[in-house]
């Protein structure tokens, strides 16, 4: 992706195209708690009728993603990656409202993540949408890395249901 793509340009968000696979790979790839998909594990994701991934576009090429899945009465949000040329632009935000949206339209119940537990970004925007940490996996990552398990409650309006932590992460 090139670094001379205009940053302060606005995104339109939709859904992931099979074109998108290799830059979608590479925005992964350089995020922080990489999820290290391959293109061949994507283009999997995008046949799956339960997986919904979207994109952040600028000027047409992919900036930002999040991939979920839709399983009953919950979402599951996968991975929420931004390029790191154009992070701190509201791209993840937005993909997560987007996200949010969908769950509310689909009468989803619960929408459920696993973040990094030194990922203090990523869990203070997941916080600004009303999830909660409801628990801690031990060792999660590859590397050794503890996982918070957060939730975000949706009434049958879709609107988020005031919660509080189920455990401490101190």
């Amino acid at each position: 992706m090139s670094g001379s793509l205009d940053v302060t340009a606005p995104a339109t968000i939709d859904r992931m195209r099979p074109s998108d696979v290799s830059l979608v790979v590479a925005i992964d790839a350089t995020s922080e708690g990489s999820s290290a998909w391959d293109e061949t594990q994507l283009r999997g994701e995008l046949e799956r009728s339960w997986a919904h991934l979207w994109v952040a576009r600028t000027h047409e090429v992919p900036v930002a993603f999040v991939a979920t899945w839709h399983v009953a009465d919950e979402l599951h949000v996968l991975n929420v990656a931004t390029h790191a040329a154009h992070r701190r632009r509201g791209h993840a935000r937005r993909l997560l409202e987007h996200a949010i949206e969908f769950a509310a339209q689909q009468r989803v119940r619960l929408v459920l993540l696993e973040v990094r537990r030194s990922n203090t970004a990523a869990i203070g925007l997941y916080r600004q949408f009303g999830f909660v940490a409801m628990g801690v996996r031990e060792r999660y990552y590859g590397d050794g890395e503890d996982a918070v398990e957060m939730l975000l409650r949706l009434d049958e309006l879709g609107r988020p249901v005031p919660s509080r932590d189920e455990v401490t992460l101190g």
